[in-house]
């Protein structure tokens, strides 16, 4: 019966940990990096020198100027021409000054949109780029420069109905903020206390429980690892899925950006629990040999 009911607990264990071990770190995640100024900037500042985010910014500066230039059996090439020189200018350090100025500016739009009313899509507004790139494309001399509209020109990272299925999500993450990790961590080791109290009579038979539900735990911690590496693929799959086609490389290297620190998590999550296992799982069989069997067993 004992064993029945150990095999039960351990099955709830791993069930439990699979699941607590994403929502900690994805409220983690929420805490300290996506409501973080500081921290949301530093992760995608580095995307000024990614290519897909100098096309897209290339590509909807010329297309925004564009509604405002006729110059007839000429606009192909003015077009061109004037993409060139704007995706010239991506490659600067003024555009990745530019770029960070956006996001940090853009940082409160986008978790107020994330936590905000339904029917708004979350996005980065391209204003103060083309506004840098305007400037700059004009004192160059570039034809038709002076003609680029400095407007709202979002790139958009987050449908209107993806984000209306999101924000109780986010909520509900912003709310608990690391909580749960703390609270996964001491409910990991209350699951071994409690094997060690309940084990039998004996160091010997507390000691073996203790570390079967040690191996249990780590094992725990490893699935629950993987189910995240899961929601986060799964989850950039749905998103970019409903960004349109010319913002999604842009999107793609955001969204990668901001879960860079999350794939992280996962590996040293996952390491940490596999090693745990194997380690708790080897000193048990060890003890199971060394330790004396107690008179009666």
């Amino acid at each position: 019966m004992r064993t029945y009911i150990s095999v039960a607990l351990s099955a709830v264990l791993l069930v439990l940990l699979a699941v607590l071990v994403p929502l900690s770190a994805l409220s983690a995640w929420v805490d300290l990096e996506i409501d973080d100024t500081d921290r949301y900037v530093a992760a995608v500042a580095p995307l000024a020198d990614d290519s897909d985010v100098q096309n897209t910014v290339a590509d909807l500066i010329t297309d925004s100027a564009m509604k405002q230039i006729d110059v007839g059996p000429l606009q192909s090439t003015v077009r061109d021409f004037l993409h060139q020189a704007v995706q010239s200018f991506t490659t600067t350090g003024t555009f990745r000054d530019a770029w960070t100025a956006a996001n940090r500016t853009a940082h409160e739009t986008v978790t107020d949109a994330l936590d905000g009313k339904s029917g708004e899509s979350v996005t980065i507004d391209l204003a103060p780029v083309t506004e840098k790139v305007k400037r700059n494309l004009v004192e160059n001399g570039v034809p038709f420069a002076d003609q680029v509209p400095v407007q709202h020109t979002d790139i958009q990272l987050v449908s209107a109905d993806r984000a209306d299925q999101l924000r109780q999500s986010f909520r509900w993450l912003r709310a608990a903020s690391v909580w749960p990790a703390v609270g996964t961590l001491a409910f990991a080791l209350l699951a071994i206390a409690l094997a060690w109290v309940r084990g039998g009579p004996g160091r010997r038979s507390q000691a073996l429980a203790a570390l079967a539900a040690t191996a249990v735990t780590g094992t725990g911690f490893a699935l629950g690892a993987l189910a995240l590496r899961g929601v986060i693929a799964l989850a950039r799959d749905r998103v970019l899925a409903e960004v349109p086609s010319s913002d999604t490389g842009a999107a793609a290297a955001v969204y990668d950006a901001l879960t860079h620190s999350l794939h992280t998590t996962v590996w040293i999550v996952f390491g940490l629990g596999l090693a745990v296992a194997v380690c708790a799982a080897a000193a048990r069989i060890w003890a199971q040999r060394v330790l004396p069997v107690p008179a009666g067993e």
